[in-house]
């Protein structure tokens, strides 16, 4: 007999889909009504649920799908999503290529060997197979080389079986300041994209031409071309937030889990592994449970606050494997099942993953990315 516990007994994300549809509504509003906008719904969905994002962001206006990897597009076909999905991850054997074929899913290409390569397969299918060209102007990951993406596409353009839908390149500083280092590389890969762009007939308008993610998308019309791409900012974060600029967006998940044990204790008294903190007073702690094995950094520890009614109670004492503790001395109205929230929104109040992130040296990405199975979804 199998047995299943409620999912809110422990600790669990919620996930709230109307968020991430008006966010897509919000970045589309910022586009050309020509631009098209991809939903990267990789990493099952920033740790968002995939089908979940995939979903909402269709209905808040988004046109098309990126994912990484093979099986989060065959996952998402299965469940009947049919709108254009782009693997934005290279793919490098057959087999993987001619499921891509055979499920719709566009491969992204990063040399004219690979072109060869979808050109059999659709060959011997007697299909004609779409797919993307990556360029690097100045990623140095995937992507042609810039000086021989030129004659790649000429070449390409020979094949009669594949359909060259779009030409794309990615940003590496589009992040970081208005001035400075990043304004110039982003401008110089802007540049060189446009360079390549203008040897094509009608300046590649033949193709779905796309520069900008998520910092692109809201640093400058300039980068958004035909399409852009947007992560962080489906979920709900500005990455670029230094620029002070308020876009509206609304975060989609929230990290939360339950008080299980309180404890009252003298000071004086250490506090978890190492003792890395000591009461300095009559102290009364709670021991929450949720820890690193579901996505909470140890390197967390001692420094992040978590959420009860809006008002923030510090986390004390080495974050573990599946607890952690905060000090409630000031806060009575917390008992055994009270439930706390970690990342996410508490009414009015807000802990991003930016806010923990910058404490760790690590990137929001990381941090959404970083939860683990463990901890159920829930829509909210």
């Amino acid at each position: 007999m199998l047995l299943k516990t409620d999912p809110r007994n422990r600790a669990w994300i919620e996930i709230d889909p109307k968020s991430i549809e008006q966010n897509a509504r919000i970045i589309r509003n910022l586009l050309a009504e020509d631009c098209l906008l991809m939903a990267v719904v990789k990493a099952d969905g920033y740790g968002h649920g995939a089908e979940t994002v995939a979903r909402a962001a269709l209905l808040g206006g988004a046109h098309n799908l990126g994912v990484a990897t093979l099986q989060e597009g065959l996952d998402l076909r299965a469940v009947g999503i049919d709108c254009p999905i782009l693997v934005l991850g290279n793919l490098i054997q057959v087999e993987e290529l001619r499921a891509c074929l055979g499920c719709d899913l566009m491969p992204t290409i990063s040399s004219y060997k690979e072109a060869l390569l979808c050109q059999k397969i659709a060959e011997d299918a007697d299909q004609y197979f779409e797919i993307h060209l990556k360029v690097d102007t100045g990623m140095t990951r995937l992507g042609c080389d810039f000086e021989e993406s030129f004659d790649v596409i000429k070449s390409i353009l020979t094949l009669t079986n594949l359909k060259l839908k779009g030409i794309y390149s990615h940003l590496a500083l589009a992040d970081g300041d208005i001035n400075g280092e990043s304004a110039f590389i982003t401008e110089k890969q802007k540049q060189r994209f446009e360079e390549l762009l203008t040897t094509l007939p009608s300046n590649g308008k033949d193709f779905c031409r796309h520069l900008a993610n998520s910092a692109g998308a809201i640093r400058d019309p300039g980068l958004h071309f035909d399409m852009v791409r947007v992560g962080l900012a489906l979920y709900g974060y500005n990455p670029i937030s230094h620029l002070h600029k308020d876009l509206g967006l609304s975060p989609a998940l929230s990290v939360k889990a339950r008080v299980t044990l309180l404890r009252e204790v003298p000071a004086g008294v250490g506090v978890s592994y190492g003792h890395q903190f000591t009461t300095n007073r009559k102290s009364r702690l709670a021991v929450v449970a949720i820890g690193y094995a579901d996505g909470v950094s140890r390197a967390l520890s001692g420094r992040i606050s978590v959420l009860f009614n809006e008002m923030r109670l510090p986390q004390v004492g080495s974050i573990t494997m599946d607890q952690l503790v905060i000090d409630v001395t000031n806060y009575p109205e917390i008992e055994v099942g009270s439930i706390v929230t970690l990342l996410g929104k508490d009414g009015n109040t807000v802990i991003s993953p930016q806010e923990w992130s910058g404490l760790i040296g690590s990137i929001p990405w990381e941090v959404l990315c970083g939860f683990k199975n463990r901890l159920p979804r829930l829509i909210a």
